[in-house]
C-alpha cells in the first residue's frame, strides 16, 4: 500500500490574499487621512 503524503492545507492562497487584503487596508487608510489633512479650511 502507497502511503501519499498530501497537505490537508495549502498556505500559499491564503498567506497572499491576506498579504493583499493588508495592502488595501493600508491604502485606505493613508487615503483617509490624507483627505483629512487636506480639508483644512484656510483661517481669514
Amino acid at each position: 500500500m502507497n502511503t501519499v503524503s498530501l497537505p490537508l492545507v495549502s498556505w500559499t492562497n491564503g498567506t497572499i490574499m491576506i498579504g493583499v487584503f493588508a495592502l488595501v487596508v493600508i491604502g485606505l487608510v493613508v487615503a483617509i487621512f490624507l483627505l483629512m489633512n487636506t480639508d483644512k479650511k484656510a483661517k481669514k
